[in-house]
């Protein structure tokens, strides 16, 4: 078995995002195009791979816009009674071969941040990345929502690189993990102070 060298995260800056909703925009003219006039309905909110999540603290609401956290130790990858789900060995991204997928539906219920769904005409489950970011980041670009965001609140890359730009970022900035009583590793991070 080979090591794996590259490990690639998304990271969101709660401190940055002034909340416009270009990523989620940008998500869906990228990766689902024919139901930019649709609902998610299991969210009520554009098709996209990005979910607002609005959270209740002390001082005031804060949102959130979370996508899949590419875990480690992944729920989705574990109930998948098809082998569908799985670990990309090259980058540690969680991805689904629809070959092998049934659309049981068993990945979308088990993920603990709720950030897979199901197409409604393929009927197969689908999560970040879609197809449109793969190709993009395949070619060597970002990820759509990393780039539309105006206020540079997304990153995307390379962890175990630490001269890549996410490495960077979190080097300067205090980040934590959603939801790490899971027990999943996520590979989302969210800069909650510079």
């Amino acid at each position: 078995m080979t090591e794996q060298t590259k490990k690639l995260a998304h990271l969101f800056d709660a401190t940055q995002c002034v909340g416009c909703s270009a990523c989620i925009v940008a998500c869906a003219q990228t990766n689902y195009p024919e139901m930019l006039n649709d609902e998610n309905t299991g969210w009520g909110a554009l098709p996209s791979n990005i979910r607002r999540v609005t959270i209740e603290t002390a001082r005031r609401p804060r949102q959130l816009l979370v996508q899949c956290q590419q875990c480690d130790d992944a729920p989705c990858i574990k109930v998948c009674p098809f082998g569908a789900n799985f670990h990309d060995p090259e980058t540690g991204q969680v991805k689904t071969d629809p070959k092998r997928c049934v659309g049981c539906g068993y990945c979308v219920t088990a993920c603990p941040y709720d950030v897979r769904w199901l197409h409604p005409t393929k009927g197969l489950p689908v999560k970040c990345m879609g197809e449109g970011c793969e190709k993009l980041v395949q070619a060597g670009e970002s990820p759509a929502c990393v780039a539309a965001c105006p206020v540079s609140a997304r990153a995307f890359g390379d962890v175990n690189d630490p001269e890549s730009p996410i490495s960077q970022r979190l080097a300067r900035s205090r980040a934590e993990r959603l939801l790490p009583q899971k027990g999943t590793r996520p590979n989302f991070f969210l800069v909650v102070q510079k």
